[in-house]
């Protein structure tokens, strides 16, 4: 049976009202009380309800965070940057994965609103949020991450996808590619869209140079492997000689697809850029060129204007970071 606040009153011999107080208000309490009341606790076991006191205050002392999906180590890594400022504001994060379905990201939100968290952190499953911006119209305040909506009707976090998309194009070209491709998910994704623009924007000064869109169904290794097999099947004058991937996971499966297949040699034939730069691109089967987002950064800076937002503390609208082109071993060589 769960040990109560009676049951520490009782062995400690004071008033229930006073273990209250040692627990919420201990400077009404004297410092021998405290510590006689703290020791009871522990040798009985006493775990405090910290829900029940929370949903008296209303709220708690929690934050929720939806994103598309929680497999993609760049949305750990964002995840990671929420832990770490909310640690150090004494808050904790929830986590939940849309699974980039609109349905279940509602159902989060809804979720995390009866759990009475303090506010939510949001990377959109899709370009489609009046929902969303309905939902940040009531009461609980949100912070979008890693993507920015129109006036700054919600605060938001993100990384200039435009020049990222750009400056991954702009350093193929320099090398001396001309058949650029850009493998990438479903262009609903406003990501995956605003890197094409930018690329586009690049392959438009050079009227030598093509680009070709080849669009899976999702941002996956599988897909990336499934982009590089149909590429491996066309004859070599009909393939591409670089590859903009838009994410680093579709990166990693164009390798192992070029690498495991015909032996497409990378970046002798064809040249690879991802895009995030996640933890193991360097490691990848060819160490991976690819277009870094500060995910971690992300995730802090989202969670320190909500803390703004909470405290009545005027704070940016919309802060946007710039990626940074990292040059490696698959997009080096000349083709």
């Amino acid at each position: 049976m769960a040990v109560g606040v009676k049951d520490v009153a009782a062995a400690a011999g004071v008033s229930v009202g006073t273990v209250s107080n040692v627990l919420n208000r201990p400077e009404r309490v004297s410092a021998r009380t405290v510590d006689r009341v703290h020791h009871v606790m522990q040798e009985l076991g006493f775990v405090r309800n910290d829900a029940a006191r929370q949903l008296r205050a209303g709220h708690s002392r929690s934050i929720g965070l939806v994103v598309p999906d929680i497999g993609n180590p760049f949305f750990a890594d964002v995840a990671r940057g929420a832990e770490d400022r909310a640690a150090d504001a004494g808050m904790t994060v929830l986590l939940g994965n849309s699974d980039e379905r609109e349905e279940r990201q509602q159902a989060h939100l809804e979720r995390f609103q009866e759990q009475r968290v303090n506010g939510i952190l949001l990377s959109p499953a899709s370009d489609d949020i009046a929902a969303v911006l309905q939902f940040a119209a009531g009461a609980m305040p949100m912070i979008l991450i890693d993507r920015e909506v129109e006036q700054s009707l919600v605060p938001s976090v993100s990384v200039d996808d435009v020049e990222g998309g750009r400056m991954a194009a702009e350093h193929l070209i320099a090398a001396g590619r001309r058949r650029l491709a850009y493998v990438c998910g479903p262009l609903s994704v406003r990501q995956v869209a605003d890197r094409l623009t930018g690329a586009s924007a690049a392959v438009g000064t050079h009227p030598q140079v093509v680009l070709e869109v080849i669009e899976q169904s999702a941002l996956t290794v599988f897909q990336g492997r499934a982009a590089g097999e149909a590429i491996l099947a066309r004859t070599a004058v009909d393939r591409p000689d670089a590859i903009i991937a838009a994410n680093d996971l579709l990166a990693v499966g164009l390798l192992q697809a070029f690498s495991f297949g015909a032996g497409i040699r990378v970046p002798g034939e064809i040249a690879v850029v991802g895009y995030d730069d996640i933890d193991f691109a360097s490691a990848a089967i060819v160490p991976l060129s690819s277009v870094r987002q500060p995910a971690r950064l992300l995730g802090w800076t989202g969670v320190d204007l909500l803390l703004k937002e909470l405290g009545g503390i005027e704070h940016e609208r919309r802060v946007r970071f710039q990626p940074e082109l990292i040059v490696r071993d698959s997009s080096s060589g000349a083709p």
